[in-house]
């Protein structure tokens, strides 16, 4: 069978897009493993597939694979970058909404650049210590629809990455599911970068929406930051998140950054 994909990049996330509004794409886990393989398939971090909305919730869905072909619930890069999808292929005006297993996602355009909401944070934790192979650490925590962990380093370029990123994210402070790790260097007033090891990637990515979401969120509660957040990311790319807090909750988080077509294909599955 023929599959037509689109290769898209959310501030150098990059991810496969299909359209299956008509439902006769069934992949199975293999396939969507092989296919973000960097060596022998398209590669990519992740893959998402254009479906109907069911629920009458949303406008459309997503079906959504990490790269390892498991099942992502959401991904603030690939949520811009779905909905610029949208608006290709389905004609979307200057606004789009599309369900997804963290809720419904509502998306605003701006030439290349997308804001998304994101849906209500949730499980906050802070100042917790846990023990690793660099010793006692202080990691904060927070859902941003999957669950992150924030470690603060004074050089991100420094950061151990690769090593104390996987320690983490299969630490038994996480079980059951493990989480996503990402450190955090304070770069100014409201300014941050932030290297990520993702779930489900199982390494560094060169952005995570969710992921760099949180840390602005946790910045805001230990560093007193307020919104709008500048974040550097990996890649190279700027984010902006944007908040409300009330009554010690985050209402109204937004993220808005670069969502960019990278080139179109067809290969056979």
């Amino acid at each position: 069978m023929h599959f037509d994909f689109v290769k898209m990049s959310g501030a150098g996330n990059d991810f496969i897009l299909g359209d299956n509004r008509d439902g006769r794409l069934q992949l199975t886990r293999e396939q969507v493993a092989r296919l973000c393989h960097r060596q022998f398939g398209i590669g990519a971090d992740g893959l998402m597939l254009l479906v109907p909305c069911t629920s009458g919730k949303a406008e459309w869905a997503w079906q959504f694979w990490n790269s390892d072909g498991s099942d992502a619930e959401m991904c603030g890069n690939g949520a811009r970058c779905f909905a610029r999808y949208i608006q290709r292929v389905a004609g979307a005006g200057t606004q789009t909404t599309f369900e997804t297993v963290a809720g419904v996602i509502t998306a605003t355009f701006q030439g290349e650049r997308v804001t998304v909401n994101l849906t209500a944070p949730h499980s906050l934790r802070l100042g917790d210590k846990v023990n690793t192979s660099a010793g006692d650490l202080v990691v904060h925590s927070l859902n941003t629809g999957v669950p992150h962990a924030i470690v603060y380093v004074p050089d991100a370029d420094q950061a151990m990455v690769q090593q104390l990123g996987a320690e983490l994210r299969w630490h038994a402070h996480f079980k059951p599911r493990g989480t996503n790790v990402n450190f955090v260097q304070l770069l100014g007033p409201n300014f941050i970068r932030v290297r990520t090891y993702e779930r489900g990637v199982e390494g560094e990515t060169l952005a995570c929406g969710t992921g760099v979401t949180a840390s602005a969120l946790i910045s805001s509660r230990v560093h007193g930051f307020t919104s709008p957040v500048r974040v550097q990311v990996q890649g190279g790319d700027e984010l902006e998140v944007s908040f409300t807090e009330r009554d010690g909750q985050f209402t109204d988080v937004r993220l808005t950054g670069p969502a960019t077509f990278i080139f179109e294909g067809h290969t056979f599955l």
